[in-house]
């Protein structure tokens, strides 16, 4: 059994920043990573543009910038990042997934991780959980959710072209799919169990969507949830404002489904270290000063702080880099790490 100080899970912009600072603190430690860096980035559709500005997301001390000094798009940032990497030549085991991590009766951890096939095993004195929030899709439960055209990710919006899409979802995953698909030529409906897109969505996506749909351009079934996919049509069923069944069933002509209904956490690390989750959104019990969980030794930062965001993004990138911080200075004791350490609170949260 290999062993080392900290065991820091996950490689997104968070775990790299944490990365970079564990470094800078002259901290032994072993960096896992189950894909590849900023691997929940990498699934989003080409060219998506970032909410945030550019300096909000920018991690350990390194400027984000771009040729057109707009939003970064998920382009940008990925090759941000994987400079981000190569600037201070992280050691990231990337594809090394930590499938099993449990606390020892000396109080260090034991973690099983598989990689290609082979396996190893690491014993830890503390654990760094960088895992984000967004690990699978939220499944809907209903007959043919898995039928090969449809998919709960928004693929390259060519593939779109010619083809009766029918999006479900009213954020703005489901609100930029609609948007592109059109514009590339895309037979689009989109189905909201909302009446009224939130004023939450992009500032410059809202309208654009909104214009379309009275333009007859986007056809909007609003107040609608899908209950059964077939290979040509989803059936809709109408619902009230508490998301309750009313009215009769309809059927819509569909060669594409894109289901953006939201992706959920996986618990499973949290649960084998005997973390503390609150609530349905199973949020970790973190202690907010040090970042430490309820187990003595497991440390949380990221997005991977706030469970599954169900009812809307909470915690973000920009919200997040403070989190490193917290952690290096309690780990390493030094008081003077950082003297700013307040959360920073932004009237519009970008992310």
């Amino acid at each position: 059994m290999q062993s080392t100080s900290v065991a820091l899970i996950g490689a997104g912009p968070i775990g790299i920043e944490m990365a970079v600072s564990l470094k800078r603190a002259g901290v032994d430690y072993v960096h896992f990573e189950a894909k590849q860096i900023g691997s929940t980035i990498a699934w989003w559709a080409p060219q998506t543009r970032f909410f945030s500005s550019p300096e909000r997301i920018a991690v350990a001390g390194v400027p984000f910038s771009t040729p057109t000094q707009d939003k970064g798009t998920r382009e940008d940032y990925l090759n941000y990042l994987r400079n981000v990497v190569e600037q201070f030549d992280l050691p990231i085991c990337t594809d090394h997934r930590v499938d099993d991590a449990k606390r020892l009766d000396d109080g260090s951890f034991e973690l099983s991780v598989s990689h290609r096939g082979g396996r190893s095993r690491w014993k830890a004195d503390k654990v760094i959980l960088a895992i984000g929030d967004m690990h699978e899709p939220k499944m809907l439960g209903i007959p043919g959710e898995d039928l090969p055209h449809v998919s709960h990710y928004f693929e390259e919006p060519h593939s779109y072209f010619r083809q009766k899409v029918l999006i479900v979802g009213g954020r703005n995953s489901a609100v930029e799919a609609a948007i592109r698909c059109q514009r590339v030529g895309a037979d689009v409906a989109i189905s909201y169990r909302g009446g009224v897109f939130t004023k939450k969505i992009k500032y410059w996506l809202r309208p654009e969507l909104l214009a379309l749909i009275d333009a007859g351009k986007i056809v909007y079934h609003k107040r609608t949830i899908p209950i059964e996919i077939t290979p040509n049509e989803v059936v809709l069923a109408p619902v009230d404002e508490s998301g309750e069944r009313r009215g009769e069933t309809f059927s819509v002509a569909a060669d594409r489904v894109v289901l953006m209904t939201g992706y959920r956490q996986d618990p499973t690390l949290f649960e084998q270290l005997g973390v503390e989750l609150e609530g349905e959104r199973l949020v970790p019990r973190v202690d907010e000063e040090t970042m430490q969980s309820s187990v003595p030794g497991v440390y949380i930062c990221g997005t991977a702080v706030a469970g599954t965001q169900a009812s809307g993004v909470e915690v973000y990138i920009e919200t997040s880099h403070v989190h490193t911080r917290r952690i290096i200075r309690d780990i390493t004791g030094d008081e003077s790490a950082d003297a700013d350490l307040e959360t920073p609170v932004y009237a519009l949260p970008e992310s």
